[in-house]
This record gives C-alpha cells, structure tokens and sequence, in this order.
C-alpha cells in the first residue's frame, strides 16, 4: 500500500455532499504541505548524492560497466545470429492487415518491412535496458549492499528478511511486468508527450520494483520490508522516475545500472534507519 507522501495534514469526513474540514495546517495553509514535500525531495536528493560518491570508490568503479557490457554482448550476439528471423515474424503478424495489402498492390514491400525493422529494434532496446537492469539487481546488489553497509551504515542489525530465491524471483516478476507494461502501452509512442513520459513512467515502475528487495533483503526483516514500503513507497517511484531521466542521456546511461542500485541502496537503508530510530554513527 502506497501512502500519499504530499497529503494536507487536515482530518476530511465526508457526509452527503457536505464536506467537514478540522485542519490543523499552519497559519497560511500551506506550511506542512511544503515541509513535507521539502523532505521527501531531500531523502531523494541526498540518496543520489550519496549514489554518486559511493560510485567514485575503486570497487565500485570496477563494477559499474559490467551489465551494460553483459547486455549488449547477449542481446548483440542474438540480433546477429536472428535478426531476420525476428523481422520476418513481425512481419507475419500484420500480414492480414488491410495495410499490408496497400503495400503490396503499390509495390511497397520495403515499407514493411522498414516497419518492422524499426518495431525489433524499439523491442530489443527495453529488453536490454532491462537484462542489464536485472544483472546489476541479482549480481552486483549483494556486494554493493555489503560494501555500502560496511562503511556507511554499520549501526543496523541485518534481520535477513530477504533470500536468494526471493532476488532472483523478485527481478524476474519485475522484467515480466515491465515487458508486458511496454507491449500494451507501444500504441500510445505515436502521440508526440506520450513518447517521452511512458519510458519514464515505466523505468519508475521498474527500478523501485526491481532494487528495492535487495537493498533491504540482508537488513530488513519481513514486517520491517512491508512498513518501508508504506512509509516511503511514494518515494521510491519518485526516485525511480528521476533516475529513469537518465537514460536519455548519452554515456551516462552507461553508468545506470549500478547507479540505481547504489541510490536505492542509500535510500531504503536510509529510511530503514529512520523506522528503527537509530541515529547515524557519529551523530
């Protein structure tokens, strides 16, 4: 269950058409409304910042292009070897559309199968965006939750609520969703806004879904897991869709993955720390 993280700090009943208000907001209306959104920015904010600190240390430095590198040498190897493959089956599956019939009494052949070239190509690159997503999720999370736990957060208590089985379950229902999530919304790419706010919407989806369980698996416990998500589940997708903005970026879109993973890293272990209330080693 995701709590609204901006809502009016006011108690709202509701009879018939009438609406009774008890506010407790500050003289102004206002106040804890951007207190409490001024918060959240600042969790998220100080989750990337710390992200990209923890990204400069050696160790991590060593890890950073390993599922983009991975990705591409699987995906690549695929296309090489089935891409006509590939084409050819999008290609039969709008075979009956009055469409293709168009084309093929006006000898335009050539359209389709550009068409179906560029629709291969729109599918092979979330699926790769993805598989590297998934690697950095499943490979690399265990030894950045480690490595970032050893030096930044050694005060918490790791309850294990988490296992092996439940990462590697955890990334694959989270591809599945996102695949599928991407299939349904491809229609709606052909209107202008739409082209650019679905990727967004949908690496929201995907990386708070996908991080998520590993960054607290080692330290949470199962009941502790389930209250970060409702106290920060709106978070998450917030964070989520600002590092989504990332892949737009050429080059920097190469660091992504482990970029994500140490963010909601810093962020989940972060609030995990507030839900205890134990205060920061040094504070």
């Amino acid at each position: 269950m995701m709590q609204n993280q901006c809502a009016f700090p006011a108690s709202v009943k509701c009879k018939g058409k009438g609406l009774l208000l008890q506010s407790t907001m500050y003289y102004g209306g206002f106040g804890p409304v951007n207190q409490r959104c001024t918060t959240i920015m600042q969790d998220i904010l100080s989750a990337l910042f710390k992200a990209l600190k923890s990204m400069l240390h050696p160790k991590i430095l060593a890890l950073v292009l390993w599922p983009v590198v991975l990705a591409v040498i699987l995906w690549g190897g695929l296309a090489f070897f089935f891409w006509s493959d590939w084409v050819a089956g999008l290609q039969s599956l709008a075979a009956h559309a009055p469409v293709q019939d168009f084309l093929s009494r006006h000898d335009l052949g050539w359209v389709a199968r550009a068409a179906a070239s560029v629709l291969a190509f729109l599918l092979l690159v979330p699926i790769g965006v993805a598989t590297a997503l998934l690697i950095a999720a499943v490979v690399a999370m265990p030894y950045m939750v480690r490595f970032l736990a050893d030096r930044d957060y050694p005060d918490l208590e790791m309850k294990r609520g988490g296992t092996v089985l439940g990462s590697i379950w955890n990334g694959i229902a989270a591809v599945l969703a996102f695949a599928a999530l991407w299939l349904l919304t491809l229609p709606f790419w052909l209107f202008g806004p739409f082209a650019v706010a679905i990727p967004i919407l949908l690496s929201a989806y995907l990386n708070q879904r996908l991080f998520r369980y590993d960054a607290l698996a080692d330290h949470a416990s199962r009941e502790e897991f389930r209250q970060v998500l409702e106290r920060a589940g709106g978070k998450m997708y917030i964070l989520g869709g600002l590092l989504g903005l990332i892949q737009f970026v050429p080059l920097l879109n190469l660091f992504l993955p482990i970029y994500i993973g140490l963010a909601y890293i810093h962020f989940c272990l972060a609030e995990l720390r507030k839900l205890r209330g134990t205060p920061p080693v040094g504070a």
